[in-house]
């Protein structure tokens, strides 16, 4: 099994975009391409990480329209779809594909369009993602965060301001990221008083829909020098599953996918938690960061809140955790959310992420697909 690294990466401005799918992909692949002054021609493999884009947009096959457009025929292509952790599914496809040999240059972008929908059909589109039984019931996902949300503050005895701290900081962090949707603060009070979702939480726990891109470029490490002297290499990866239907878990405060993934991708890559400088993690809700950041081995069980109003997890902190704002301020466009996380990884080890810029030789990304169903966790460390 060869040595993976990352030689290029983009993405787009993420928020209610114009463009339709195709041209969202587009236009984040060719600038990854740029980033790495590679030619469409050169590549191997093309991946598209993508949810929905039949339900939203009546559009199949644009992994193929894709390697049309950008003239990067005869490559292989495929969709990959892992519900709202497509974009993680898409990394660890690319890597596998680099890894066994099959392909020296392989380009995964990932992208959703969701906004010219209306709220309602978006979340009828996502709720898709839920067993039939609980789906035929009227649950959707926000209500699974309500639910988990109100369970971990009774069991842990945190307080209800912890989540809008995650709010508050992931908002600050957006402020300057020119790719963010929302790019502005808010504070403690505005988070308490707005609208009821999904007792007990609000509307600024919820991430926003979305449209928006994201690219990788991934080749042998051996062969990385030969395209940049900028570059960052894959230490761990792994993908894990959790129940489909939700309450048949023992504790619905611990996500077994986090969990299972991440262990196996600290085992790979021969780091532990204490190892990690910065996390981009999938804060859909306030509450999942929370969660992850627990099952990934950064905090004890019941305490990522009291760490979360410590400063701990801010971006002076001693763990940072979504510098980029997180999906809660930079959006949430189903497919390219797990993209994005590992390119603001890849930014922050290469010292290229401006003022959100963190002392980090070693960073980490897990994408979440619907409560947990499914996870992937990506370790990526900078070019010893």
């Amino acid at each position: 099994m060869r040595d993976v690294a990352i030689i290029g990466a983009s993405m787009t401005e993420f928020g209610t975009r114009s463009e339709w799918i195709r041209e969202l992909l587009v236009k984040a692949a060719q600038a990854c391409l740029e980033d790495a002054d590679v030619s469409p021609s050169q590549i191997e493999h093309c991946y598209v990480s993508n949810m929905s884009s039949g339900e939203f947009e009546g559009m199949t096959g644009i992994p193929n329209a894709l390697a049309h457009d950008l003239n990067c025929m005869p490559a292989y292509t495929q969709r990959v779809d892992q519900t709202s952790a497509s974009g993680g599914a898409g990394i660890y496809a690319a890597w596998q594909s680099i890894a066994s040999g099959t392909s020296d240059l392989t380009l995964l972008v990932g992208g959703e369009k969701m906004t010219h929908r209306t709220t309602p059909e978006t979340t009828d589109i996502i709720a898709s993602i839920t067993h039939p039984v609980e789906y035929k019931h009227g649950v959707t996902l926000p209500s699974f965060a309500g639910l988990t949300a109100r369970c971990y503050l009774e069991k842990y005895d945190a307080p209800r301001e912890s989540l809008a701290d995650v709010a508050v900081k992931n908002h600050a962090n957006g402020v300057y990221n020119p790719h963010a949707q929302f790019q502005k603060e808010v504070d403690k009070e505005t988070v308490l008083s707005s609208p009821i979702i999904a007792d007990p939480l609000r509307l600024y726990d919820f991430c926003p829909i979305t449209d928006g891109s994201a690219a990788l470029l991934f080749c042998p490490r051996e062969l990385a020098a030969e395209y940049t002297d900028d570059f960052v290499s894959v230490a761990g990866i792994a993908g894990a599953t959790d129940t489909h239907v939700v309450h048949q878990r023992d504790d619905p405060t611990t996500m077994g996918g986090v969990v299972e993934s991440g262990e196996k991708a600290y085992a790979m890559s021969g780091y532990t938690p204490a190892d990690i400088d910065v996390a981009e993690l999938h804060d859909m809700f306030t509450i999942l960061e929370f969660l992850q950041s627990e099952g990934l081995g950064f905090f004890e069980p019941g305490t990522a809140w009291s760490a979360t109003q410590d400063g701990v997890t801010a971006i002076d902190g001693d763990l940072p955790i979504n510098t980029s704002g997180g999906l809660k301020s930079k959006g949430h466009p189903l497919g390219a959310s797990g993209v994005a996380q590992a390119y603001e990884i890849y930014q922050q080890l290469l010292g290229e992420a401006d003022t959100q810029q963190v002392a980090a030789d070693v960073g980490l990304a897990c994408n979440v697909g619907g409560f947990g169903n499914c996870v992937t966790t990506t370790i990526l460390e900078a070019d010893q």
